[in-house]
């Protein structure tokens, strides 16, 4: 499997999705199982009595209960005191984790993982904004500096609505910097040296972050040396959060004997792209098969992982088109609808 040295360039938003894309994404709302009462009024519905414009029944007076909301008219016709109700409009926090490490930037150009990664996480992010949702993003594994260990959390705080479209954005345009920049964009804060461990450190960091109620998508291919449980556990103490666990292979690493035709068959040299360890190893066609055999019952044992502990998982390959990925599989799985 192919790692890209640095990242095709991405220069505008507009290169994360497109007109047409975001003309189909209009008609979508990030969806929940629960219900959320937001720190300020959205478009969302809800099933909770609140203090919005839209009535939706009656119930007799009780002590204490606002004098502004008697119905004074019933009041003439029945001699009791009655109450006005109303639908209350909830807002959804919604939150993105992309995962930039080195694993992630397998590929050549728009096959990276992360650049794929970027562009489904600006989609959520679109739709969560223009449904005046508050959403906030978090970018974590992108190396900061030359030394290849020093990795950084980089994260926007949440904000809401259409015009914040082009902030997220660049957020993530300058958040995927150049493995050679030695400086960090403003507002990042380095974690500094991490080994292996810096996807679960990131996590955990993040989850802290995470208070009341929301829909959460971590978006990552979990290859993870030191492991991923660690990290979910984390996420998964977040009890008023929805957790969608994205999981984005390429191609190539679910189907390795597609790589034959760029050399990877017979005597190699491999490296492992997160731990820069190196094996000899003899390409043959029962080795991967082995492989493929592995890597599937390692992702079957991570969808048995988030499952138990109440976190949706999908595998998705990244030539799978981004609008198929977001109008087909994600609302079938009920992350937007």
């Amino acid at each position: 499997m192919r790692v890209s040295a640095g990242l095709p360039r991405i220069e505008r938003v507009d290169d994360l999705i497109d007109a047409r894309l975001a003309a189909r994404l209009d008609r979508l709302d990030v969806r929940s199982t629960k219900l959320f009462p937001g720190k300020l009024l959205g478009e969302r519905r809800s099933k909770r009595r609140g203090q919005s414009v839209e009535f939706d029944d009656f119930r007799p007076y009780v002590a204490g209960d606002d004098l502004r909301f008697i119905d004074w008219n019933a009041y003439a016709r029945l001699d009791r005191l009655i109450v006005k109700l109303f639908l209350e409009e909830e807002d959804l926090a919604v939150h993105i984790a992309l995962d930039a490490s080195a694993s992630m930037r397998a590929g050549s150009g728009d096959e990276t993982k992360v650049l794929y990664g970027a562009r489904l996480a600006m989609a959520l992010g679109y739709i969560g904004l223009i449904n005046q949702n508050r959403v906030g993003m978090s970018v974590f594994g992108a190396p900061v500096s030359k030394d290849p260990k020093q990795r950084a959390i980089m994260h926007v705080p949440e904000m809401r609505g259409r015009h914040r479209i082009k902030h997220i954005g660049q957020f993530l345009i300058d958040s995927l910097f150049d493995e050679d920049s030695s400086t960090l964009p403003a507002g990042v804060s380095a974690m500094g040296p991490m080994a292996g461990g810096e996807f679960n450190s990131a996590l955990t960091s993040i989850a802290r972050t995470r208070t009341g109620r929301g829909v959460f998508v971590l978006v990552s291919d979990f290859l993870v040396p030191g492991g991923y449980e660690q990290g979910l556990r984390a996420l998964a103490t977040r009890r008023g959060y929805d957790i969608f666990c994205v999981q984005l292979l390429a191609p190539a690493e679910l189907e390795p004997e597609r790589e034959a035709q760029v050399g990877l068959a017979g005597d190699l040299r491999l490296t492992d792209a997160e731990t820069g360890r190196s094996a000899e190893v003899t390409i043959t066609p029962e080795l991967v098969k082995r492989y493929k055999e592995r890597l599937e019952a390692y992702c079957e044992r991570l969808r048995a992982f988030c499952l138990a502990r109440g976190m949706a998982h999908m595998l998705v390959r990244t030539d799978t088109a981004l609008d198929q990925l977001v109008m087909d599989t994600l609302r079938r799985r009920g992350l937007v609808g």
